[in-house]
């Protein structure tokens, strides 16, 4: 039994469509955003970054998302073996989602965060040119090895959920996001999104039933 700390369409998404997808037991604890839980003391001495997700094993805890997704992987066989041929092809894509495109997306939402405020205008349309880019490598990617990308593994669960944050955030920024101009994600998204596994993860943040193809933000799902 796992303990997956969590917040309704955080990073933490990422690893419960990962638990949910393959059958893996496990239990929520809420870390509530609204009251800055993920900065208290009782949420550092289980996360000492102090951000979400972080996922308690009988090995210990777990935070980062892509660690938490690579030892997942390995424990349960959702990633190739150290000695398979394809091991290093898969974990170049989870560091490029988790270290460039994540990274990338997280600078976007947080402009303020990264430079003064007369620049971000400036940031922002450098940041979506750089994940237009990014998206146009994966879905190369996708079209040209689409058994690294299925729901079998751990990479179109990291993919599609940033995708989808693409589609809706920042909120207050126009949007950007064509999934047509990328037929290969666009492809994985329809398919990983009608999967039992990944509806009944949709309606419990709530996600709404097309969580990658039509997102809408998790408080909207919860109106409806």
């Amino acid at each position: 039994m796992y303990r997956l700390h969590y917040a309704p369409d955080n990073a933490s998404l990422i690893v419960r469509l990962v638990l949910d997808a393959h059958g893996l037991p496990y239990e929520l604890a809420l870390v509530d955003r609204t009251i800055g839980a993920q900065h208290s003391d009782a949420y550092r001495a289980i996360n000492p970054a102090g951000v979400i997700p972080a996922l308690e094993t009988p090995q210990g805890t777990l935070f980062e998302t892509g660690a938490i997704l690579l030892w997942l992987g390995d424990r349960h066989g959702l990633v190739p073996a150290p000695d398979h041929a394809d091991r290093g092809v898969v974990l170049g894509w989870l560091f490029f989602l988790s270290n460039t495109v994540h990274a990338d997306l997280i600078a976007l939402f947080y402009p303020e965060r990264y430079g003064p405020p007369d620049a971000i205008e400036a940031s922002r349309t450098l940041l979506v040119l750089r994940l237009k880019r990014h998206l146009a490598l994966l879905d190369r990617a996708a079209a040209d090895r689409p058994d690294l990308f299925d729901q079998s593994g751990i990479l179109a669960p990291y993919l599609l959920t940033l995708i989808r944050w693409c589609a809706l955030y920042p909120e207050a920024a126009p949007r950007w996001l064509r999934l047509a101009d990328t037929p290969a994600l666009s492809e994985l998204a329809a398919r990983f999104e009608a999967l039992p596994a990944t509806q009944r993860t949709a309606a419990a943040e709530p996600l709404g039933p097309n969580p990658f193809t039509d997102p809408v933000d998790a408080s909207a799902a919860q109106s409806d």
